[in-house]
């Protein structure tokens, strides 16, 4: 059996990686599967067999990271339509809230979409920027990249050759990425991705983290959290302190998360963390749990 993954974002890409892993690590299955990924002209195709070829882990650093806007930028010199969006967003909907108190902004809500839009409007008129539309703010708010059919067609059709290799052993698959880039004319490129040593699945080594003994819990959570870092942003921190099991913090549950905030100002010293002490994570963006190995200096 095979898959084809085409989900939309990196989190899911990331859940159903480490769920195929975690069933080739108990000798359950190995499931190889297909990811395809398009943004607007350009897309990729890749062959994952677990354990076998790089997983979706190995390669995270080739995701660009969401794009975001300096605050002082989009306040005080905005340049672009997408600034006068996003300080209508970010600034005046929780100013202003147009729908009663602590109503969040729902992108899929059409009467949000349409304050927003009308507001952009406003400020990109006061500082003479063109271009704020409704299909704009739309996809600004919701982060939608744009769609173009040829390269979803593409992608799609590359996928679907790639588990026809696979079901019926007819051809060699893909060894085991394909890069597709139709911007101007059409060039594609086909290479071995290779596994990563230290791989956060696919490896199951630990991974080691420096810190000064005197530094806040919450500089591991912004450095487990972080795009450039393991990209883990709803995690639950555990221990073992004086042989006995530790909860050091828990994201996923409000009444823990309350009740053990008070942890990430603590410095690793406070919490009786020594060198080379470790740190169990579970996160609902990854199956199985990551260890970190600390050295506190």
């Amino acid at each position: 059996s095979s898959g084809i993954n085409a989900e939309y974002g990196v989190m899911a890409r990331r859940w159903m990686n480490s769920t195929l892993l975690n069933l080739a690590l108990r000798r359950e299955s190995i499931i190889p599967f297909l990811d395809g990924g398009t943004e607007a002209f350009k897309g990729h195709c890749r062959v994952v067999v677990p354990l076998t070829t790089a997983c979706i882990e190995c390669n995270m650093d080739l995701y660009p990271p969401q794009r975001n806007f300096p605050l002082c930028t989009i306040a005080n010199t905005p340049r672009l339509p997408e600034h006068c969006v996003e300080y209508a967003k970010i600034v005046l909907w929780p100013k202003e809230q147009p729908f009663g108190a602590d109503v969040a902004v729902d992108g899929d809500n059409p009467d949000h979409i349409t304050w927003l839009y009308k507001t952009a409007a406003d400020r990109a008129n006061s500082f003479s920027i063109s271009g704020v539309t409704y299909r704009l703010t739309q996809g600004v708010t919701k982060r939608i990249i744009p769609a173009v059919a040829s390269t979803n067609a593409t992608i799609a059709a590359a996928c679907v050759t790639e588990c026809l290799k696979i079901a019926t052993s007819s051809y060699r698959y893909l060894d085991n990425y394909l890069m597709f880039n139709n911007i101007d004319g059409v060039y594609t490129f086909a290479f071995k991705s290779e596994r990563k040593e230290n791989c956060l699945a696919c490896s199951r080594a630990s991974q080691k983290l420096t810190f000064a003994k005197s530094d806040p819990l919450q500089v591991m959570l912004d450095t487990i959290g972080s795009e450039t870092g393991f990209n883990l942003r709803k995690p639950t921190l555990t221990t073992v302190v004086r042989g006995e099991n530790r909860t050091l913090y828990m994201s996923n549950i409000p009444q823990m998360e309350e009740a053990l905030r008070p942890n990430l100002t603590r410095s690793f010293g406070e919490l009786e963390l020594e060198n080379e002490q470790e740190i169990v994570v579970t996160d609902p963006g990854v199956k199985m749990p990551v260890h970190f190995i600390l050295t506190l200096t």
